[in-house]
């Protein structure tokens, strides 16, 4: 089993063709990788420290604190509370991510058919939701009362939808067909 690091390698020899690269440079490659989420509906604070917790441990690296710029009185938000938490994954721990969550991750997912493909933007980006952090196994089963949610934005350099389609399904995400 090659890992995505060994595929993006290899990327320009498949999709060459389809997308009319003539130098190795134009293939697409990842770029970086986005984990988020938000925490701006919990009023338990403790719960902040458990969801910064299991995210840092998911990520392999500390989160940064997303803050409110505004205060805005219908949603009880004030000017620097803590709204979100947010790490940006680049090099070997970006890959290392990218392959837990194909290879382990997703598949341990309840009712697993596939991540949609539509979830590719015209950027070149392309976000997935998590329902339950527990797919991973870095998180302990034991506390399942406190299960949240998370995005990840994986951010390529490929220039339209159809390119980002094709280098992410090459690289092995298992999409829904």
């Amino acid at each position: 089993m090659k890992t995505v690091k060994e595929k993006e390698n290899t990327v320009f020899d498949t999709l060459k063709d389809t997308f009319g690269y003539v130098n190795p440079m134009q293939a697409p490659h990842i770029e970086k990788v986005i984990i988020s989420t938000g925490v701006g509906s919990i009023k338990d604070k403790n719960k902040f420290k458990v969801i910064e917790d299991r995210l840092a441990r998911i990520a392999g690296q500390k989160l940064a604190s997303r803050v409110a710029k505004k205060s805005i009185a219908t949603f009880k938000v004030r000017e620097g509370d803590v709204s979100g938490y947010q790490a940006t994954l680049r090099g070997a721990r970006m890959y290392d991510f990218l392959d837990k969550l194909i290879h382990i991750a997703l598949p341990r997912t309840r009712d697993f058919h596939g991540i949609p493909i539509s979830s590719a933007d015209e950027m070149g980006n392309y976000t997935l939701g998590i329902k339950e952090h527990t797919i991973f196994p870095e998180t302990s089963d034991e506390d399942i009362k406190d299960v949240f949610g998370f995005a990840i934005t994986i951010v390529t350099s490929s220039k339209t939808k159809a390119e980002t389609q094709a280098f992410l399904k090459y690289l092995g995400f298992p999409f829904s067909e």
